[in-house]
């Protein structure tokens, strides 16, 4: 049980609005702040402004219940949920600027006894900074320390955030056992998984080994498909081959990595600890030169071409999302590479596919070579076809580029009809 019964959360994006509608169902009063109006009237019109499955449904029905509001304005509650963005720096070192804009909005709500948990993925110390932060703007709360903080990283999925924030396990690192308990108490009114309890700065560094684990493991399949491309071997059948061994389980390659997460997270390891991150930063290093490899891939493709036909080829580019079956271009690869190719081709045709967005992201939209296309016009019409994000909307597609030039990063359709690679 817990005593808290009105929560803030700061940043209504993929993993904050989520929250504040979980919280929501299970009857906490719960006032979400966002920096985009727009987002605040989607939410206080029980809209949701991004794709998830079924969090609409959440949003609309606390929202009609007023369990849910928004605002561009911090209010008074007994607890803020921080969830905001933490990218990074040109030097790889993070940018803790939203956190502490966001500390410096809730510091004139507090009165003391409050708490403070960042859900955002964070480097050691974070939880640390925005404590130092708060009480740098509430000095008259900072003698007796009235306020506890805690660190709780979001664990999901996204398409499946709705579930996995029920069924996953979940770790609190609290700035006192006490602040771990309320924190606790708070997250066990929806999650049904464990709830671990540790050091805030355990807490943070977990998070990031989860994701530096996946990012060494992708960057190993990723060097394999370039080793299996110079060698003539298929890396799909390779690595289904290879995961047979009862201690193996190589992920799958692709054009690089993306997401808010698995593309940032190691780089706070390498910013802390450079001397010791050496595999993790060679990790890093390799999944940030696969798209550029992709390039190369497609250019061999179009010497091709210009040879036989004497002209520009036409370029399909399916997929601008990071992962399948989502809208999130956060540090995409695909997106990337299709803005590298409207660059580097600039007398030829970019056809950018994405069927979870209704116009081009600003990176394309400008840029007079690109146009945004449904996926069957659009590799009907190539000469090149690049399929960089394995949607299901893409599958079967393999039928109608046969006879052109296929560059498939994800294997989507090694199964299917032979193509021309």
């Amino acid at each position: 049980m817990t005593d808290i019964s009105s929560v803030a959360v700061i940043g209504l994006g993929y993993i904050g609005l989520p929250t504040a509608a979980i919280l929501a169902e299970n009857g906490i009063r719960v006032h979400g702040v966002d920096v985009s109006q727009r987002t605040v009237d989607a939410v206080n019109a029980g809209e949701v402004p991004f794709v998830e499955p079924d969090l609409h449904g959440f949003v609309a029905r606390a929202v009609s219940k007023g369990l849910l509001s928004a605002s561009t304005e911090t209010p008074a509650a007994d607890a803020y949920i921080v969830a905001v963005p933490t990218p990074f720096h040109a030097d790889k070192s993070a940018d803790l600027s939203y956190i502490e804009a966001a500390g410096r909005g809730l510091a004139p709500q507090l009165r003391g006894g409050e708490l403070i948990i960042l859900e955002s993925t964070s480097p050691p110390g974070a939880t640390e900074h925005l404590a130092d932060v708060v009480y740098a703007e509430r000095p008259d709360l900072a003698e007796a320390r009235s306020l506890q903080f805690a660190h709780c990283p979001e664990r999901v999925l996204p398409g499946k955030v709705m579930t996995e924030l029920v069924t996953n396990d979940r770790i609190v690192g609290g700035s006192t056992p006490e602040a771990a308990e309320r924190t606790r108490a708070l997250y066990a009114t929806f999650c049904q998984g464990q709830i671990l309890l540790t050091d805030t700065r355990t807490a943070e560094l977990a998070k990031l080994v989860e994701n530096s684990f996946r990012d060494v493991n992708i960057a190993f399949a990723n060097e394999l498909s370039m080793i299996c491309q110079e060698l003539d071997i298929d890396v799909w059948e390779l690595i289904e081959l290879a995961n047979h061994h009862p201690r193996v389980n190589i992920l799958q390659p692709g054009p690089g990595v993306g997401g808010h997460c698995i593309a940032v997270d190691p780089w706070f390891i390498v910013d802390a600890a450079p001397a010791q991150s050496r595999l993790i930063r060679s990790a890093r290093e390799i999944n940030d030169s696969k798209p550029g490899w992709v390039i190369d891939q497609v250019k061999a493709r179009a010497f091709d071409v210009q040879q036989a036909t004497g002209r520009a080829p036409v370029i399909a580019a399916l997929g601008l999302a990071f992962k399948p079956n989502i809208d999130d271009l956060r540090e995409s690869p695909a997106l990337g590479i299709t803005a590298r190719l409207a660059e580097e081709f600039p007398a030829s045709t970019i056809l950018a596919v994405e069927p979870h967005v209704d116009e081009l992201p600003a990176v394309l939209a400008g840029r007079e070579n690109v146009r945004l296309c449904p996926p069957a016009e659009a590799v009907e019409a190539a000469d090149i076809v690049v399929l960089l994000v394995d949607h299901t909307a893409f599958s079967g597609l393999g039928e109608r580029a046969r006879g052109k030039a296929v560059v498939d990063t994800r294997g989507q359709w090694r199964t299917e009809p032979a193509l021309v690679s």
